[in-house]
């Protein structure tokens, strides 16, 4: 893990003794929504994808992030942020992480209609909106936009 300066949490990869406290954490986030189980992150870091953590101080997990790259495009996997600690500029900074990693490709990901602040992160980062995927999210049959950033 990297620390940066002052109270900010430092982001770092994830490592298999995260995974327990991140699948928490997603069932917490998107309890209607099939959070992803243990196995699905340890298959994700065997397919050696890209994944990060965000801690406190303390080693207190707030934020995980996921990306799976190709050749010539890559694919946001999964953002988490714990809700005590939304709005602090964790989710910008392993967003950030994600598009470091995914260097000159082509990023999609898919993001909950409804849900606005995540929206205006993915703008302000430069993706736009190019589609909707109807009941997208399982069972809650929630609607997502499917958006896209050019290559950096």
């Amino acid at each position: 893990m990297t620390q940066s300066s002052g109270s900010a949490p430092s982001v770092g990869r994830m490592r298999w003794w995260h995974i327990p406290a991140i699948a928490a954490l997603e069932r917490e986030l998107f309890p209607g929504d099939s959070p992803w189980t243990e196995g699905m992150f340890w298959s994700e870091l065997a397919a050696g994808h890209h994944y990060v953590v965000a801690c406190d101080a303390g080693g207190v997990i707030l934020g995980y992030a996921g990306l799976a790259t190709g050749p010539d495009d890559a694919d946001v996997q999964t953002i988490g942020v714990a809700p005590a600690a939304q709005g602090r500029g964790i989710g910008r900074a392993l967003l950030r992480d994600l598009l470091a990693a995914a260097g000159p490709r082509t990023v999609h990901l898919e993001v909950r209609t409804d849900n606005a602040p995540a929206i205006a992160l993915y703008e302000s980062e430069g993706f736009t909106r190019i589609g909707m995927r109807r009941r997208y999210y399982r069972p809650s049959g929630a609607d997502a936009y499917t958006m896209m950033r050019p290559p950096a």
